[in-house]
Parts: structure tokens; sequence; C-alpha cells
């Protein structure tokens, strides 16, 4: 851990007049598997802060960008923008956006109880979990009452079949490639000068 001292430019100053010149932050540092990542947070004290709170927090991080991948691409179609217009209406489709996604969530939850064997929620599909109860919910009105029992049953029935494979760890490492060429190079070729 190292207390860091962070210096504001002044265009962000300009932009933001209550921002200080200088802002003191924590830096933390961890080695997992050879590789050193570091973390910079407001979170000063270590004593109420531990360290390993922190960096195992930062390794959940993902799950987070996941779950809002999932909203993103599978939820949304990867639309760029939402339907509606009116400032009521964006913030009513956000709601209907982050209620629905809890609810598949939920579900995912529920499923994970049904199966044998000790699963956790986020090894279930979440797209297949969404395919699965959009398709409960539309034949739900071409169904009786008496069938609705018989159908929740044969949805948590099918739970394993949403059960992904594990985490694969990356065997090389992530480098960003060269960009393509417009025209082949020709080794042969006579430079003018």
């Amino acid at each position: 851990d190292k207390l860091v001292l962070l210096h504001s430019n002044p265009r962000a100053r300009k932009l933001w007049p209550e921002l200080p010149e200088t802002i003191q932050a924590r830096l933390v540092t961890r080695k997992i598997k050879g590789k050193t990542y570091e973390v910079l947070t407001s979170m000063l004290d270590a004593m109420r802060f531990p360290t390993a709170d922190i960096t195992g927090l930062y390794e959940h991080r993902w799950e987070i960008e996941l779950g809002y991948r999932e909203q993103k691409q599978y939820m949304l179609g990867s639309r760029l923008t939402l339907r509606s217009r009116l400032p009521e209406l964006v913030k009513q489709e956000l709601w209907g956006i982050l209620l629905t996604y809890n609810l598949i969530r939920y579900q995912m939850v529920e499923l994970s109880f049904s199966l044998k064997g000790n699963y956790l929620p986020y090894q279930l599909s979440f797209k297949g979990t969404l395919a699965r109860v959009t398709a409960l919910l539309v034949g739900l009105p071409y169904s009786t009452p008496g069938a609705i029992p018989r159908q929740l049953k044969g949805f948590h029935n099918m739970a394993e079949s949403l059960i992904l494979e594990g985490r694969r760890e990356r065997t090389f490492p992530r480098t960003v490639k060269p960009r393509p060429q417009r025209y082949a190079k020709n080794k042969n070729a006579v430079h003018l000068k």
C-alpha cells in the first residue's frame, strides 16, 4: 500500500470549479499468478478497508461488467439507443430493463437451488435463462390455468441445460494486433529518389 498525491490539471478545474488541485489516494498493489495489478482507491484507511477486501472486490468487478453486457447485448439486442424519446418514458424504460434483469437473475438463483450439485447462479447461462423465461411467458396466455404448474416444473427441470462450462484461463496474453495494410508490401520494389 502507498498513499499517492494526484494533481488535477487546469482544464479539469475549469470544467469543475470545486475540484481541488491535489487529491490523496491509496495505491494497492497485488501480485496474482506472477502479474502485478494496481488499484487506485479513495478508501485511505487501511485498518477500515483492508487490502485483501479491496483486491477481492476488484476481482469481482468483472462480474458487474458482465451484468452490463447482459443487459446491453442480450436484453436490448445490442441497440445503441432506447426506444423512448421523452425523459419520463426513458426513465420508465430503464426501470423496466433493471426490473427484468433482476427477475431473470432471481430465476437463476431459483434454478441453481433446483440443480443437483453445488452450482451458483453465475454458473448458469443468462442468455439461455432469458430465452427460456421469454418462451414460457409467451406460451402462458395460451395455456389453461391447470397446465401452468406443469410448465413451471418443466422449466425448473431443464435447469441442467443452462450450466456453463468452467471459465478458462487465458493461455496467451492479450496483444494489440497490427493494423492491416491497405496494399501488400512488395519485397522487390525499387524506391525512387
